[in-house]
């Protein structure tokens, strides 16, 4: 049975309810009766919406990848034989990418001034004054 014919069957149920109840007279069926019938009617419904909301719910959780995505557990298995040069950019095969790593750990790194060093030291502890007390003007 659907979702739909479940609906309509309930509310024939209930019109047949409040009709009968109209034929006989409020005062023959009682007001507790009465009560009691529109308390299930709208009782089915909160239940029948409810019921459609969370079954909708995890259509989206079931879906699957697309078929051309490649899981991450092979992505981390594959050896990477290719790679860009940190100077220029350009594409590089594995030896030669190892063979510049080798040039650049060997070459020496250049030296600051000691002017420029203190300045940029002050930059930084400035920097850090400023998240510190935000609310002085440095």
């Amino acid at each position: 049975m659907t979702y739909k014919s479940d609906l309509v069957m309930r509310l024939d149920l209930a019109r047949s309810l409040f009709l009968d109840m109209g034929s006989r007279g409020a005062g023959e069926m009682g007001r507790g009766k009465a009560k009691n019938v529109i308390l299930f009617f709208v009782l089915t419904v909160m239940a029948s919406i409810v019921v459609t909301l969370t079954s909708r719910w995890g259509t989206s959780v079931l879906a699957l990848p697309p078929p051309e995505d490649t899981p991450e557990e092979i992505l981390r298995t594959e050896i990477i034989t290719e790679a860009r040069s940190p100077i220029d950019g350009k594409p590089l095969n594995a030896a030669e990418y190892a063979e510049l790593q080798a040039q650049l750990q060997a070459r020496p790194t250049p030296k600051l001034a000691p002017s420029i060093r203190q300045n940029i030291f002050l930059l930084d502890l400035l920097k850090t004054f400023r998240l510190l007390f935000p609310f002085l003007k440095f």
